[in-house]
């Protein structure tokens, strides 16, 4: 068909992407997640190829999936890549870890109960499963959209994010794993041990493979090494999967590696390192990645907007049970930031939006537990009001601190030149 010609559908990909980049620019100054605006468009390219009759001719999931995979692997990577492990950090990464864990966990527990109580055939195990992709905080939502903030809350949000999206997924595939296993008591009894034994060879592997990339890349002498580098991380992931090892876990170390160079090759290491050769790799690493996961970012939000079905937002049922998870989700919130960083806890009460992780997670739900009566709207009600409420946070803190800012240059501190007592003055007193 001529509509869908192949230059046509490059002027459109070079559309999207010229908007996603305009969409980030308006996301700056009004802090208006861009990811808002790349389902928007989604959800209008839909009704337009639904208006010419072409929207039925398409099967979206397969390039959801692929999109969704590439795209996770390039934002935790892109993550890992600006966290410096340094002495003065360890506190500030221990409370986000804590903080992403114990928020994770509770969001689960009480997410599950909702549903549970709400989705009819929704049995315990089903529902702990369906919960946890609607408790995982986006990391591809809050990065962008944090730029503006405190260096310190900033830094809070990079760490909290990436380490709930990489244990929401661990979470995930344990109960995936439990659910697969059911009705097997030996190996339900051990299910625990074996998913602790799991991590641990993970992070094995992780550091392994991390070293001998480095060591091979850094005598690499040829000049498109770097999307070679990609190909090698996508590969040990996807080998990582069939192995059924937290596959995530190997992308973490890897970008942790790299950005702490110096901390990771110690002692006689230390001689393997070209420090100059491999920094170089960092750099180059670095904005690849950011460019990349651009790229797969915008094409993923706009493709799962494609996706979704509005009619399913205007059901009581949706919205109630959206509503009280939403709820929960920021009274839990509240409680651990509380015990954890005290009364500054603004905006980033609110900065807790559901995106990426979410939807990729809830495609990846097994058959055996899917419940057919959970609506999808479910979902999008929660990543949009999610989304919508950090919006509104991150707006009121511009303002709050643009009059702060304006207050202080409006009274400005004064000051006397200093004069040194006189001997009059001594005696007067």
């Amino acid at each position: 068909m001529e509509i869908l010609s192949s230059y046509n559908l490059i002027i459109a990909s070079s559309i999207i992407l010229i908007l996603s980049f305009f969409f980030g620019e308006v996301s700056k100054k009004t802090n208006i997640p861009s990811v808002l605006m790349l389902i928007f468009l989604g959800i209008i390219l839909k009704i337009s190829l639904d208006a010419m009759h072409l929207g039925e001719e398409f099967d979206f999931f397969p390039i959801l999936e692929v999109l969704g995979i590439i795209g996770l692997i390039m934002i935790v990577l892109e993550a890992a890549l600006e966290l410096e492990l340094k002495r003065e950090k360890y506190i500030p990464i221990a409370k986000a870890f804590f903080i992403a864990l114990i928020g994770l966990l509770l969001s689960i527990w009480v997410a599950a109960l909702i549903l549970h109580e709400f989705i009819p055939d929704m049995s315990m195990k089903s529902a702990w499963l369906y919960a946890t992709p609607l408790s995982i905080l986006s990391s591809a939502i809050i990065i962008p959209s944090v730029t503006g903030l405190r260096e310190d809350k900033k830094e809070f949000h990079i760490y909290e994010s990436t380490f709930s999206d990489i244990l929401g997924i661990m979470v995930f595939y344990y109960l995936t794993g439990q659910i697969e296993t059911a009705g097997h008591a030996a190996e339900h009894s051990g299910g625990l041990a074996s998913f602790m034994g799991n991590i641990v060879l993970t992070i094995v592997i992780s550091l392994v493979a991390s070293y001998v990339i480095v060591l091979v890349f850094q005598n690499i002498k040829s000049h498109v090494k770097l999307f070679l580098l990609i190909a090698v991380l996508l590969l040990l992931y996807a080998l990582g999967k069939k192995m059924h090892l937290s596959s995530l876990i190997i992308i973490l170390v890897f970008g942790l590696l790299m950005t702490n160079m110096k901390l990771f090759f110690r002692g006689f290491l230390q001689k393997w390192l070209d420090y100059k050769q491999a920094y170089h790799i960092y750099e180059g690493l670095h904005v690849v990645t950011m460019e990349t996961a651009f790229v797969v970012r915008t094409f993923f939000f706009v493709v799962f907007g494609m996706t979704i079905s509005l009619a399913s937002l205007v059901s009581v049922n949706v919205a109630l049970v959206s509503l009280l998870i939403i709820l929960s989700i920021y009274a839990i919130r509240f409680v651990t930031l509380r015990l954890f960083i005290g009364k500054d806890i603004l905006p980033q009460l609110f900065v807790a939006p559901r995106g990426l992780i979410t939807v990729l997670l809830f495609y990846a739900i097994p058959k055996e537990a899917e419940v057919a009566t959970f609506d999808a709207g479910i979902l999008l009600f929660i990543i949009i009001g999610t989304s919508l409420i950090m919006t509104f946070a991150m707006i009121w803190d511009k303002q709050r601190t643009g009059k702060a800012i304006r207050k202080a240059s409006d009274n400005p501190v004064g000051y006397k030149k200093w004069k040194a007592p006189s001997l009059e003055d001594v005696k007067e007193d």
